[in-house]
C-alpha cells in the first residue's frame, strides 16, 4: 500500500475536486427509456455524512464502477456455477467480459472527462492510474469491511480485489 501511495504522490496535481456521488456501482444505474438514470446520491452509507459532503476526486467514482465490475463478474459465477470446474470455466469468460468492460468504461470516461477540460489531453488523463488504482484500493476494503460486518460469505470477493491492485513485492 505504501507503493501506491507513493505513486500517487509523483502525479502532478489535476483535474477538481467536487461533490460526488460518493456510491457509485451498477445498482445505482437504471436504464430508462435507452438512457441511463444515476440514483441514491446519499454516498456510502456508514461514511460519516462530513466526509460524504465533502468534494473530492471524481474519480473515486470511477473506482466505485470498476470495482462494481468486478463484483458483478463474481455474482454472475457464484450465481450460474452449479460444481467446481464449471466455476473455472465460467471464470475465464467472465474475467474477459470485466476487463473489457473496465476498459471501455475508462476510455469513455477519458474522451468525456477530455472533452469537458477536465484533463488537457489523454495522456494527462492516463497519469492518473495510480490514483485512480489507489482510489480502488480504498473502495475494496471499505468493501472488505462491509462484508465482514453483514455478509461474511462474500468476503472473498474485495479480498480477491485487493490481491489483484497490490503489485507482488518484488516489483514484478
Amino acid at each position: 500500500m505504501t507503493r501506491h501511495v507513493e505513486r500517487c504522490a509523483q502525479i502532478p496535481p489535476q483535474g477538481l475536486r467536487t461533490r460526488l456521488h460518493g456510491d457509485y456501482h451498477l445498482g445505482q444505474v437504471l436504464v430508462v427509456l435507452n438512457d441511463f438514470v444515476i440514483i441514491d446520491f446519499e454516498g456510502e452509507p456508514t461514511r460519516p455524512l462530513a466526509e460524504r459532503r465533502a468534494k473530492h476526486s471524481a474519480l473515486r467514482d470511477v473506482a466505485g464502477m470498476l470495482r462494481s465490475f468486478n463484483y458483478a463478474r463474481h455474482a454472475a459465477v457464484l450465481e450460474a456455477a452449479r460444481a467446481p470446474d464449471e466455476a473455472e470455466r465460467l471464470e475465464a469468460v467472465v474475467r474477459g467480459w470485466e476487463l473489457a468492460t473496465r476498459e471501455a468504461f475508462v476510455d469513455a470516461y477519458a474522451a468525456e472527462a477530455v472533452a469537458q477540460g477536465l484533463y488537457a489531453d489523454r495522456a494527462q488523463f492516463a497519469a492518473t492510474r495510480a490514483l485512480r488504482e489507489m482510489f480502488e484500493l480504498d473502495k475494496a476494503l471499505y468493501e472488505l469491511r462491509y462484508e465482514l460486518q453483514n455478509r461474511p460469505d462474500w468476503v472473498a470477493v474485495p479480498l480477491a480485489g485487493i490481491a489483484a491492485l497490490i503489485p507482488p513485492v518484488d516489483g514484478t
